[in-house]
């Protein structure tokens, strides 16, 4: 389980509480009014534009709300299970409120099943979602990256 194309995204340390209470959620089952495994045709219809780069068949998009900048993509829609991945924007958090900026030691709180993949990534079922996994880059001790995807996505291995 590799996480294709990283969003660039940084976290404002020393954020306020009441900012960090501001921040969208991604996961357990999507991120706004889109949702993993939602057709193409659905998917156009909240808020995406399509973006250059996709792999194996998908393509990428975007969310207009928070665009990725060049060369990142925001998720993958897949022609045979729909919206397959998002990658969360600079401001998300997931529902047990980890952010880009997260200390480790937090992350493996948060998810005390986490387990780090082959290819460096650490890795957990979606709590609330089974179908589905978080995928978060750690670097120097925080959580620099992470998105969500389903366990049957077809865009990238």
């Amino acid at each position: 389980m590799k996480l294709m194309i990283a969003v660039a995204a940084t976290l404002t340390l020393g954020a306020s509480p009441a900012l960090a209470q501001t921040k969208p959620v991604l996961g357990p089952n999507g991120f706004g009014g889109l949702k993993l495994g939602m057709s193409l045709e659905q998917a156009r219809t909240t808020g995406t534009k399509k973006i250059d780069g996709g792999a194996d068949g998908c393509s990428g998009w975007d969310l207009k709300k928070y665009p990725t900048g060049k060369d990142a993509v925001g998720l993958y829609i897949s022609p045979k299970v729909g919206v397959a991945a998002f990658y969360a924007p600079k401001t998300a958090k997931t529902p047990e409120g980890v952010a880009i900026g997260t200390a480790k030691s937090q992350l493996t709180k948060a998810y005390p099943h986490i387990k780090q993949d082959v290819h460096g990534f650490w890795v957990t079922t979606v709590p609330g979602n089974q179908k589905a996994y978080y995928s978060f880059t750690v670097l120097h001790g925080k959580v620099k990256e992470f998105g969500i995807a389903l366990k049957k996505q077809d865009c990238f291995n």
